[in-house]
């Protein structure tokens, strides 16, 4: 898909925000790209490099595979527009993102995504199961956030902020994905392995045979050694790869 043409911003901002712009753009390119389309629902969102008080987040109306670095929309943690839009941020894109950036100041990055996989399993009672490599990192790691309602009502954030507790990785139940991380990278590497994780539950599931669960022991084991490794961290080995597919595939992104 190719973006929305646009004359570039990034003689009109910081360096540090060019930045953040750029990677959350490819981000937002990378998830069309690996099949994350809900036509223009869902959004990702980034805390502004050096402005604690701003995020970064795409048009409402636009679809992941359309946004550019300087399409993206920037405003106050309160909602009000700081650049590039004209109106306040409103619905989930202000409870969910807004919202959370707001009551955690650690937090860099806001993902939430509906995808087929990740749907399915929200809709499971058991969850993310570990019965895959992928899934083994999120053992005893994911909150779970039972529906209420869709968080499009402010007050909304401070259930999902209690919810999600200590953990990067929440389920939404009936609902979908969320990842709050440390940066976009961390973020997208965290999402793309839920979903390699989501995917192969619902293959497996669909057969006739049960599935093979590890013991609890050897899930935590496999658990702490994905800590050490840090897979997600910052991106881990992976993020950087993935600019460089964005810059092959997409150059655009980056206007």
């Amino acid at each position: 898909m190719h973006s929305v043409a646009q004359p570039s911003i990034k003689d009109q901002v910081s360096a540090g925000e060019w930045r953040c712009r750029v990677e959350l753009a490819a981000a937002y390119r990378l998830m069309d790209h690996f099949g994350v389309r809900d036509l223009t629902y869902n959004h990702l969102s980034a805390r502004v490099v050096g402005e604690p008080n701003a995020i970064l987040i795409k048009p409402s109306d636009f679809m992941f595979g359309e946004v550019t670095a300087s399409s993206l929309l920037k405003y106050d943690l309160d909602g009000r527009p700081l650049s590039g839009a004209d109106r306040p941020l409103g619905g989930g894109a202000l409870v969910i993102h807004a919202g959370l950036a707001r009551l955690r100041p650690e937090l860099n990055a806001v993902f939430h995504t509906h995808t087929v996989a990740n749907m399915a399993v929200a809709a499971q009672e058991r969850g993310l199961l570990p019965i895959t490599q992928q899934a083994m990192m999120f053992y005893d790691r994911i909150a779970y956030h039972d529906f209420q309602g869709f968080e499009f009502e402010p007050g909304m954030e401070k259930m999902l902020d209690r919810d999600l507790g200590p953990y990067k990785v929440a389920i939404l139940r009936n609902h979908g994905l969320l990842i709050a991380a440390e940066s976009v990278a961390e973020a997208f590497v965290l999402h793309h392995f839920f979903e390699i994780a989501a995917q192969a539950q619902i293959g497996a599931l669909s057969g006739a045979a049960g599935v093979l669960v590890p013991d609890d022991a050897i899930c935590r084991q496999a658990a702490a050694t994905m800590d050490i490794i840090q897979a997600t961290k910052n991106g881990g080995k992976n993020w950087a790869a993935c600019l460089r597919l964005a810059e092959r595939m997409f150059p655009d992104h980056a206007e």
